[in-house]
């Protein structure tokens, strides 16, 4: 059964979330499901779609029965860095880390799809069955971008995915109040190549690059209260645990805690509150605990204990803070217009752009427009999402001697998705 399970999941990885990124804070989305994406991801106290869920277990309860089905399209760009020329007249310094130029990422467009069930139980109970991506990394340059540090293949790069099926169960406590909980099953898939030259510096330099795909298996718990506060304000929170994931033992040389690479906790406070009858406003504030993973967390600007070790290597991602604001219009019986923004706190600091050329995950705002024409029972919904181009530099003091540069990126996503009522 394991084994049917673990290649049903396989299927679905590399159907759903093959190479992909989604529009994201570090590689969390900025929201789940499209009507949520066209707030920019707030909407924690304003359930309208199935895939509610996977912000707030408590929305499921306020939910009526119904199949959601959509996927976006999603276009990184520019995605890469730029190393800028080597000046230090110092001859015994070593010599430049990485040939001076830009360089950008190959692989610029990504299907991603999600699905929701809802079934209400009975008058105060609900089920949501709800399978989406959980953001992911992925750059492919087709360079050798490390061979200054000897013999080194290309491409250069990394491909990370997320996926997680959630089965939410939610509970009307009274006409005013919800409770919900999901538990998580969750899968990643990794693969890394042309980091040869990082091989002598790991604990175990069998398994650092040109592996393959590895796969990580894991899951925990997300718990989510809404609660209603007159006719016009509602105000919700929910959480999410560490979703504690088995190791990628290909690349246990490379990640810290030899391949250890678990899903970090976050948590989401918000409301919405109806200005009048069509005009809504949401507000979210989220927090990302990146700092919990090492292989996340650890800094990338000096070299301790070995890659793949407890104090190895990692992309150096701080705790982040996130607020959105959107606003929804009912602009007629069956047009809804919303549009949104949300911003970040800044996700590396200066310095630890080494590991970060892998994963240049440096956009903090995002701009949302979106819509949903209703048909019923049959609706369909878009939005749009632009992630600001943001860029990150400074000296990387590791091999490099001095040399300077930057890592950026620029985000493109489109979402459709379809909504039946039955």
């Amino acid at each position: 059964m394991q084994s049917t399970m673990k290649t049903i999941f396989r299927v679905l990885v590399g159907i759903s979330v093959a190479g992909s990124v989604s529009a994201t804070n570090g590689y969390s989305p900025t929201g789940f499901g499209t009507i949520n994406k066209g707030l920019a991801g707030a909407g924690v106290a304003l359930p309208q779609d199935g895939m509610v869920v996977a912000t707030n277990p408590a929305g499921g309860a306020h939910i009526e029965q119904r199949i959601d089905l959509g996927a976006a399209l999603f276009s990184p760009g520019p995605r890469g860095f730029t190393a800028n020329s080597y000046t230090d007249p110092d001859p015994f310094n070593p010599p430049q880390s990485i040939p001076a130029g830009s360089y950008e990422s190959d692989n610029n467009l990504f299907l991603i799809p999600h699905f929701a069930w809802t079934k209400p139980l009975d008058d105060v109970s609900t089920l949501t069955i709800a399978l989406g991506a959980n953001g992911g990394m992925n750059t492919d340059y087709d360079q050798a971008i490390w061979s200054n540090f000897g013999p080194a293949s290309s491409p250069t790069g990394v491909d990370f995915s997320q996926l997680f099926l959630g089965f939410s169960y939610s509970h009307k406590l009274n006409e005013r109040h919800s409770v919900g909980v999901m538990p998580i099953v969750a899968v990643q898939r990794f693969k890394a190549e042309g980091l040869e030259p990082f091989e002598g510096f790991s604990i175990h330099p069998e398994s650092v690059t040109n592996r393959g795909y590895d796969y990580s298996w894991g899951g925990g718990v997300r718990v989510g209260w809404l609660g209603q506060f007159g006719d016009r304000l509602s105000i919700a929170a929910s959480a999410q645990s560490r979703l504690y994931m088995s190791r990628f033992d290909k690349y246990r040389g490379l990640f810290a805690e030899e391949g250890d690479f678990d899903v970090p906790p976050t948590a989401v406070l918000g409301f919405a509150y109806k200005l009048n009858p069509e005009l809504t406003l949401v507000g979210d504030y989220q927090r990302i605990w990146y700092g919990e993973v090492k292989s996340l967390a650890n800094p990338n600007t000096q070299l301790v204990g070995g890659l793949g070790s407890d104090e190895g290597l990692g992309f150096g991602w701080d705790d982040i803070d996130i607020i959105k604001v959107g606003v929804q219009w009912q602009y007629s019986p069956s047009l809804v217009l919303r549009a949104g923004v949300s911003h970040a706190s800044e996700l590396f600091a200066q310095g630890n752009a080494l590991f970060n050329v892998l994963a240049p995950a440096t956009p903090r705002t995002h701009l949302s427009v979106g819509m949903t024409y209703d048909m019923q029972p049959h609706s369909v919904s878009l939005a749009y999402t632009r992630a600001v181009n943001n860029k990150i530099g400074g000296v990387n003091p590791l091999f490099t001697g001095g040399q300077t540069g930057f890592v950026e990126m620029a985000q493109h996503e489109l979402e459709l998705s379809w909504g039946y009522q039955f």
